[in-house]
């Protein structure tokens, strides 16, 4: 009812959105979560989960493809494209299924619609078929994540030109595929576009593709794509588009001129762009830092009574990121004597590709760059005997260690599985073991993760097998 006082608003049902809302009631707060679409957000209906299904599909079709070297005979193997997409659309919607019955357990109040700012305490909640709702909170969290970021004359969510929902809901594989952007969401899609036979290019504007990653993965992961038939410029950029009936025609600039190429389609992918710009902000003076929400440590804004979580308050933009914001800002908001920010350092980073890739910490330049006397140690996963047995062994795990007290100051990995790999590395820095201790620590035989400890060893100069 129009005029309901809770505890805390929440606006968005994401990842960090849904999380908080579970937490707050956990703490006793009366929660009320507004979404506008989807609960899950863009990271389980759009993103994060329906991708990885699609990816999955990617990779039983490559194991299929090898099934030979196996001892497996093979036949009749074909892509039915649309049961691949229908199968990620079921995933999809049984985790939000998901979400709904974990919020109704927790006794969180759902209302659907659109928030709108009203004061530092109150929103107004846009409803189809109904009149709008006005409810008010002791606080209110913004979750509204971001959304793709669009190129200056170019117009994506046409027959031809996609983003990031019409590439994972395709009729039909393409026969050709241009990828703008080599970040994550960039590289995943051309990785599972390649794997299934479409001619997929990719343009980057940065001198080398994954260029958050450090340089030696970047580089590798570069040519082992490349074997696998996916084609890269980098320090170019598309300038513009036109689209036909039958094809996208692209014109790429590069350092040698421009040139006019033709496709059968076309996947922006050049980051996000938060969601700020319906929310009535200016009405309340939140402030925002470029186009997202200006928070500080805990996601407070510089309005006390207002928060942000999450890709609507900057990067990384990533769902465990926000889902972690959201469990440190509740447990501010109530006072709950265990809480601490996250530690931003600390944030995981995966590529789903063919191979994946995983890091967290400095790379080797930024640690060099911020004047740190470093050890770095580096095992390949062909020494690895469980990679062997996969039929899996391109890869390997690097560690870049802190020479004066053994402090692990980052890890990169690109191979079979790192990115369920990449946590060990996760809780090692977050429980500050050193190199020593990670030397001293048993890993079990034989395992993907050995690969993890002979990369500390080889770090420290005690490699046992390399």
């Amino acid at each position: 009812m129009s005029g309901d006082k809770y505890n805390l608003i929440v606006i968005g049902g994401g990842p960090g959105g849904y999380v908080a809302a579970i937490r707050a009631s956990q703490l006793g707060m009366r929660v009320a979560l507004v979404e506008k679409e989807h609960l899950g957000g863009v990271c389980l209906n759009w993103g994060c989960i329906p991708t990885k299904a699609l990816l999955r599909s990617a990779e039983v079709h490559h194991l299929l493809k090898a099934a030979y070297a196996f001892g497996l005979r093979v036949s009749d193997m074909g892509v039915d494209w649309s049961t691949v997409v229908a199968r990620s659309r079921q995933v999809a919607t049984q985790l939000s299924k998901g979400v709904a019955h974990l919020l109704k357990k927790n006794k969180v109040e759902i209302i659907s619609g659109h928030a709108t700012f009203q004061s530092a305490h109150s929103i107004s909640v846009s409803r189809d078929g109904a009149e709008p709702l006005t409810i008010s909170a002791d606080h209110i969290i913004v979750a509204t994540g971001a959304r793709a970021r669009e190129l200056p004359n170019i117009s994506t969510g046409t027959n031809r030109i996609w983003n990031y929902r019409q590439a994972m809901t395709a009729t039909a594989l393409p026969n050709s595929l241009l990828v703008v952007g080599s970040g994550a969401i960039g590289i995943e899609f051309a990785s599972l576009f390649a794997e299934f036979g479409v001619a997929v290019t990719v343009v980057e504007m940065a001198d080398r593709i994954l260029p958050n990653e450090d340089a030696e993965v970047s580089a590798y992961a570069r040519a082992q794509f490349e074997k696998r038939g996916i084609r890269f410029l980098t320090e170019a950029k598309v300038t513009s588009m036109d689209e036909t009936d039958t094809s996208v025609e692209a014109v790429i600039e590069t350092n040698t001129g421009a040139s006019r190429e033709v496709f059968d389609r076309a996947l922006i992918a050049v980051g996000v762009v938060a969601n700020t710009d319906s929310l009535a902000l200016e009405k309340v003076g939140v402030k925002l830092k470029s186009t997202s929400i200006a928070i500080n440590q805990w996601g407070q804004t510089n309005v006390p009574s207002i928060w942000a979580i999450g890709d609507v308050a900057g990067g990384p933009w990533l769902a465990h990121k926000a889902s972690h914001e959201a469990v440190a800002t509740v447990e501010r908001i109530a006072g709950h004597p265990t809480a601490h920010p996250i530690n931003r350092e600390n944030i995981p980073g995966c590529t789903y590709s063919f191979p994946q890739i995983a890091s967290i910490g400095l790379t080797e330049q930024q640690a060099l760059d911020a004047d740190y006397k470093i050890r770095k140690g580096s095992f390949p996963f062909i020494g690895n005997g469980k990679a062997l047995a996969l039929g899996d062994a391109d890869g390997f795990i690097k560690t870049i260690i802190d020479d004066n007290n053994g402090e692990i100051l980052g890890a990169h990995m690109v191979g079979a599985e790192v990115t369920e790999l990449i946590h060990s590395f996760v809780l090692a820095r977050e429980l500050e073991a050193t190199e020593e201790e990670l030397g001293m620590t048993m890993f079990p035989h034989p395992t993907l993760s050995e690969a993890l400890h002979e990369s500390v060893l080889a770090a420290a100069g005690q490699a046992l097998h390399i």
